[in-house]
Parts: structure tokens; C-alpha cells; sequence
């Protein structure tokens, strides 16, 4: 094992594939002469050259739209987004384009393609750079959506993506790509769809992904010391979701809360709900508790931004109340 940065695993992840096929190649602002926006691409314009590691105008509409017409010429593109609050600009390529050309061609054509960047708030961004999109992409069919939580995950999970032969959504964080983590020597690849407990426990059940399950993890270590135990299960991959990883947890401890960087209204969270609900009401020893951002577009100071953003104490107050303990 050794241990490397979060962006150094998906640097890692994006080269070993393009080493392993030549029509792979990364495609984005700044991804080539500066090393990427957050240096995740460090080092892959000197050894793959600017043939397989381009540069592009601040075009997303233009660069996305580029790539997906170049999966139907056989290449592999990887579309680097500097944040996902842009690929709004391009969002028509990626919904009405990339996700629906497998099933408008009657299968004859697939769109293997990854967009890849940060997604949700990153500090003192305010409401336009701060938004969670995990959401909005997984209630397309025809995307599958990842987002990892650390370097081991984030190369496995980017590997299995590249590979896959359809469009994938692969978010980041711009406050995670310093993160460290131990990742394996040898080549590696984690399937899509499958979720990871990072922490078994015996008395409630805590679904999460992304950054914010740092959050679940402090709340653990606390609420351990008051005798609670908490299963924590990664989703990793939000479409497809592990649906049995959460029924199987759920049947085990009986109760169930759900952390996610998201706004209230219709998200991972409240499908995840009804989906427990409808399949597992009887194991339960109280209702399902979720925990989203305030339903308020991020703000901009960082009194308010602390209230906005879910917490470990937001965390602990769940889970006691599934508990019924004060």
C-alpha cells in the first residue's frame, strides 16, 4: 500500500487507463499546460502529449458537446468540468445527447464518457459555485453517478467509470482533492453500484457519500461514548444505488439516517426514504430521519454558510432522536 492525495489517485486512475487505451484521452479548461485546475492531471500532458490531453476555451456547452460526438467516432472521452455549476452551460449535451443516444439509436450506438470535477459547496463560493448535483444527474436514465469519498475509492470507482460503456458522472470536491489515503501498489478496479460499510454498528443505520460523510464519522466516534453504536455505509455510487447493502443494515439495526449535502426537496435522501419505507417498513423502530443543507441557496458568509451545511452535531441529534434518547 501506499498513501497519495485524492487528486493524485484520480490522476492515477485517469492515466493507467489511457497507458492501458489509446482512445481514452481528458479534455477541459486548464487540464493540460497548467496541470489541471486542482492538479489532478499533473504531469499527463508530458507523457500522453496534447493529442490526448487538450486544453479547451471556457466553452462547456462546446468541449462537452465535442466529446460526446467523439464517442461515436470510437474514442473514450474524459470531460473535465473546473466545477460542476458549469456544466449547466453544457447540460443540454450531457441530458438530451450523452444520456438517451444508446436508446434513440435503437442500441447501435453507446456514449462511453466520463464527466468528471467537483461537486457542492467548497467553502466561501456563495449560492452559484456551491451547488450539490448528484440529484439532478441520477434522475436521468441513461447516467450513472459517483462520487467517491477518498483516494482509495476515488481511483478504484474512476477506473470502473472509464471502462464503462456508458455516460458517468464523477463528482469530486474541491476540499477533499488534498485528502491522503492508502491505495494498493498493484492495478485495482471497484465496481459501480456498489456500496461500502466503512463502520459496522448494531444500533442505527447512517447512509452517506461524498465529503459530508466526514461528518457521520465524527458523529460516530461521539455518539460511541454514549453507548451507541452506528453502522455507516458509503454509497459511493448514488446511480445505481446499493439498495440491498441498505435494506440489509436496516433490518439489522432498525433505524435509519440519511446525511447528504443536498437541498431537502427531492434528492438521494428522499428516494433512499421511500425506497426503505416500501420494502422494509416492518423492520422499523422509528421514522427515517434525513439531514440536507437548509433549503436556502448557499450564502456567502461564513456565520450563515456553518448554519447552512449539515454537521456532526446535526448527525448526533438524528440519530438520538431515532433513538429516542435525549
Amino acid at each position: 500500500m501506499k498513501t497519495i492525495q485524492f487528486r493524485e489517485a484520480v490522476c492515477e486512475a485517469m492515466s493507467e487507463e489511457m497507458r492501458r487505451d489509446e482512445s481514452i484521452y481528458l479534455m477541459g479548461e486548464e487540464v493540460a499546460e497548467y496541470n489541471g485546475a486542482y492538479k489532478a492531471s499533473k504531469g499527463m500532458l508530458d507523457e500522453f502529449g496534447p493529442k490526448r490531453v487538450i486544453d479547451t476555451p471556457i466553452s462547456e456547452l462546446g468541449f462537452a458537446g465535442v466529446g460526446v460526438g467523439s464517442t461515436m467516432t470510437g474514442n473514450r472521452p474524459i470531460i473535465e468540468f473546473m466545477t460542476f455549476n458549469f456544466s449547466l452551460v453544457g447540460i443540454d449535451q450531457i441530458i438530451n445527447n450523452a444520456a438517451k443516444i444508446r436508446q434513440m439509436s435503437g442500441g447501435q450506438i453507446k456514449c462511453p464518457i466520463v464527466f468528471r470535477g467537483p461537486t457542492a459547496s467548497a467553502g466561501q463560493l456563495a449560492a452559484t459555485h456551491s451547488q450539490a448535483f448528484e440529484s439532478w444527474f441520477a434522475n436521468c436514465p441513461g447516467l450513472k453517478v459517483v462520487v467517491p469519498s477518498n483516494p482509495y475509492d476515488a481511483k478504484g470507482l474512476l477506473k470502473a467509470a472509464i471502462r464503462d460503456d456508458d455516460p458517468v458522472i464523477f463528482m469530486e470536491s474541491e476540499q477533499m482533492y488534498g485528502d491522503k489515503g492508502e491505495v494498493p501498489e498493484d492495478e485495482y478496479v471497484l465496481p459501480l453500484g456498489v456500496a461500502d460499510i466503512k463502520r459496522e454498528g448494531n444500533d442505527v443505520t447512517i447512509v452517506s457519500f461524498g465529503k459530508i460523510i466526514k461528518e457521520a464519522y465524527t458523529a460516530a466516534e461521539e455518539l460511541e461514548k454514549d453507548g451507541i453504536s452506528c453502522e455507516i455505509i458509503d454509497l459511493r455510487t448514488v446511480r445505481p444505488y446499493d439498495k440491498e447493502a441498505i435494506l440489509e443494515s436496516v433490518k439489522k439495526t432498525n433505524r435509519l439516517v440519511i446525511l447528504e449535502e443536498a437541498w431537502p426537496f427531492g434528492n438521494v435522501s428522499t428516494e433512499i426514504s421511500h425506497m426503505v419505507q416500501a420494502e422494509a417498513f416492518d423492520y422499523l423502530d422509528a421514522p427515517i430521519y434525513k439531514i440536507n443543507t437548509q433549503d436556502t441557496p448557499a450564502p456567502y458568509s461564513p456565520v450563515l454558510l456553518k448554519e447552512w451545511l449539515p454537521n456532526h452535531q446535526d448527525v448526533i441529534e438524528g440519530v438520538k432522536k431515532v433513538m429516542y434518547r435525549k
